[in-house]
């Protein structure tokens, strides 16, 4: 592939102009960062503690154990495939870059409109539930706040605040948020032992190991209504696995920050791998906790949202040790959250700086004192904002993030199992050999079964988006965009065209040799 001679540059700053890109973002997050940053937004401490009702209410505590560990099972796979092709193409906003490569520049604008909503739906559902665990934890325990008249406009003010903050940090460079998601990464995990270690000792009732793995159908009434109409045992099944997979999600994040990340073609896909393991293997040990320290499993069942706040508030804890607790998972939700609007904006800059986005020549835009994309902050926030709005219960916009994640993870694998060893010959140094193509096929029907899943009631709303989006997005396509924009470029011609650009970038934003 023909490339300008850069021989004083980084190795990283070489790959990125070889595929037509200006290193305008400041590298300087570690492989340890890299983890981080997905590690904070998949973050155990929020879906795993937010969802937990959805997992009493459809199967029990098999739901919340053995479902667990499926899904979690599952979302490696889909870590691995992606981390593949992110180690050949370490770009941020990944997931659209691959997709145009592998499956044409339709199939790539399509997932990047995916993604996106996704990625606002991973916001704007994590500070859903910041308020949610506020409330729930801090306020009345820690405050004694009476909150029970708090709605629609509480909360919405207390998105708005959480979101603004969330964008100033972000605002003030990639330094500043890497230290926050470094320090998030460290704080799961301590979270994540004190709270475990207190649901055993002072929840536990005898230990007994039966509860995980004892299905119970619990969907309508004896769920509480949480999934409001009784259904059979396997979909009750399909539809709590929305537990694990709202959870670990998120991990594109690795990708998207790829432009930032040191040594990028084995730390993004390590990034991504790690980030879903140790998320699996503690948020399934804390999940034990939760069904071992329920007194009754039933009775949990039938508190549906209050599900996981009933039994925490009720445990016999040290009240300075809940309190502490309380402050820690919230902070854990708010730093998971900032992490994804900073997946969110390097999404939105990367589409733009092809021309996806409508007014693109602003969102592209990187600050040359901050070295961040600032417009595209902003409207990332605004835009998480604004799904709050139009759906404010949190399980839509929780299931709805899984399912419009997990889709737009799926459309690059899909793209690279028919493009493997055809079109995609270039590889990086992480490959799954004789697993790719089984792991393709795993990832692509399993997001089938979620897509099931994710359109069943409670999120029948999510039907809405979704036929909304495709006819959308198939009407822009033909009507505009086929025309229009040019994707990505591809192929040693257009690399070449932008020798001017990419120099032009680079001086904009001080980047020195």
């Amino acid at each position: 592939m023909t490339t300008p001679d850069h021989s004083d540059k980084s190795e990283d700053t070489k790959i990125l102009h070889s595929m037509g890109y200006a290193q305008e973002l400041a590298r300087r997050m570690s492989g340890f960062s890299n983890f981080a940053i997905s590690f904070s937004i998949i973050c155990i401490l929020a879906g795993g503690i937010t969802s937990f009702p959805l997992a009493m209410a459809t199967g029990s505590g098999f739901e919340a154990t053995i479902g667990w560990v499926i899904g979690g099972v599952f979302a490696l796979v889909v870590a691995a495939s992606l981390g593949q092709i992110g180690s050949a193409y370490p770009t941020a906003g990944g997931l659209y870059h691959w997709s145009s490569i592998l499956g044409g520049r339709g199939w790539g604008w399509a997932t990047a409109w995916i993604n996106l909503l996704g990625l606002i739906f991973v916001v704007a559902s994590v500070n859903v539930g910041v308020y949610l665990l506020f409330q729930g934890l801090v306020a009345g325990p820690i405050f004694g706040w009476d909150t029970s008249a708090w709605g629609f406009w509480q909360q919405t003010a207390a998105v708005v605040l959480i979101t603004v903050t969330q964008g100033l940090f972000n605002h003030l460079g990639i330094k500043t948020t890497t230290m926050l998601t470094d320090f998030s990464g460290y704080l799961i995990l301590v979270v994540a032992v004190v709270l475990t270690l207190t649901f055993l000792i002072w929840g536990a009732h005898g230990f007994d190991l039966a509860r995980l793995t004892t299905f119970v159908n619990t969907t309508g009434d004896l769920g509480g209504g949480y999934v409001p109409t009784a259904r059979t045992a396997l979909v009750a099944f399909l539809i709590g696995l929305l537990y694990p997979l709202y959870t670990i999600t998120g991990f594109d994040a690795s990708a998207h920050t790829a432009e930032e990340t040191h040594n990028a073609r084995v730390a993004v896909p390590r990034g991504m791998i790690h980030a879903v393991l140790w998320s699996l293997v503690f948020g399934f040990v804390m999940a034990v906790s939760f069904v071992l320290a329920s007194p009754d499993l039933v009775a949990t069942a039938k508190d549906g949202g209050n599900a996981w706040f009933n039994l925490f508030n009720n445990l016999p804890a040290p009240t300075w040790l809940k309190a502490l607790l309380g402050i820690a998972i919230v902070l854990s939700n708010y730093l998971c959250a900032l992490a994804g609007l900073t997946s969110t904006s390097r999404m939105i800059f990367a589409f733009s700086r092809d021309g996806g986005l409508p007014g693109s020549s602003l969102w592209k835009q990187v600050s040359p004192t901050w070295r961040t994309p600032v417009p595209a902050i902003w409207l990332g926030v605004v835009l998480s904002i604004a799904a709050t709005l139009y759906s404010p219960a949190f399980a839509a916009l929780a299931a709805g993030c899984a399912l419009f994640l997990y889709v737009s993870y799926a459309m690059p694998i899909a793209a690279g199992l028919l493009a493997e060893g055809k079109s995609w010959t270039e590889f990086g140094p992480f490959r799954l050999g004789i697993w790719s193509k089984p792991f393709a096929v795993i990832t692509v029907l399993g997001v089938l079964v979620l897509m099931y899943a994710g359109i069943q009631p409670p999120f029948d709303i999510l039907i809405n988006y979704a036929i909304g989006l495709i006819v959308l997005l198939v009407v822009l396509w033909f009507a505009v965009e086929n025309r229009r924009f040019q994707g990505p470029p591809i192929g040693e011609t257009a690399i070449a065209k932008r020798r001017a650009i990419i120099a032009a970038a680079e001086k904009a934003v001080g980047e020195s040799a």
